[in-house]
């Protein structure tokens, strides 16, 4: 099986999706057009703002749910052919699923990349400078724009990734969609792949998706709930 996940998978550990009833961008249309590169490069008041909030976060860290850890429980039933994430959150690794079965094509927020020389770094280091009272840190290298190792909009995805999701997609049996509206390209063209390589599609999804269609079966309830029940693990305690 070939999994791709998308933002609702992660709403049980109180991360809010964008599309959803109350997702991000739902609720705030203008957060979508400040999640740009352009955006964040030409304001550093917008850099000041993102770092701040990411320093000083506050309550305890969002932690896996059942949906997580069933994904998990399949890698362990020897089932698992690849893991897409569109998620930056990093809730799949700290579940437990093996970095070498994983692809987080849009990124991650663990480290941080200069967007002028490129070096690259914990995130944690540049989170304690702005502790510490930096409100809009540069690159100790050569002085440039930091920012998240996570992709915006407008920002190239890392080709070799790109490149691992479709070669799963099409080489699996079955392509399991997991709270993903199957609208931003690249990863919404994994499932097409997929199905034009033989294998069958399974849509978890409590909206509808523009894929319903050519599924072979449509889960309409939360992944909490279902994926532990479709893949008999013990997450589901």
């Amino acid at each position: 099986m070939c999994v791709l996940t998308g933002a609702g998978i992660s709403t049980d550990s109180g991360i809010p999706d964008f599309r959803g009833p109350e997702g991000i961008w739902t609720r705030d249309p203008g957060a979508a057009s400040r999640a740009t590169l352009r955006h964040y490069l030409s304001s550093p008041t917008v850099r000041a703002e993102t770092w701040r909030r990411r320093a000083f976060a506050p309550g305890p860290a969002p932690q896996p749910n059942r949906g997580h850890l069933a994904l998990v429980e399949l890698e362990r039933q020897g089932r698992l052919r690849c893991l897409v994430t569109q998620n930056v959150d990093g809730l799949h690794l700290a579940a437990g699923t093996a970095p070498g079965l994983l692809v987080e094509i849009h990124g991650h927020l663990r480290g941080y990349r200069c967007l002028g020389c490129g070096r690259e770094g914990q995130m944690e280091e540049v989170l304690e400078r702005v502790r510490q009272g930096e409100v809009d840190p540069s690159c100790p290298a050569c002085g440039g724009i930091l920012k998240s190792a996570a992709i915006s909009f407008g920002q190239p995805l890392d080709g070799e990734a790109v490149r691992r999701a479709e070669a799963a997609a099409q080489d699996c049996d079955l392509f399991l969609a997991v709270r993903s509206r199957l609208e931003v390209r690249p990863a919404a063209t994994l499932p097409l792949l997929a199905l034009s390589h033989g294998a069958d599609l399974l849509i978890v999804n409590r909206e509808p998706t523009r894929l319903d269609r050519r599924a072979a079966a449509v889960v309409r309830m939360g992944t909490s709930e279902a994926l532990p029940l479709l893949i008999g693990s013990s997450a589901r305690s």
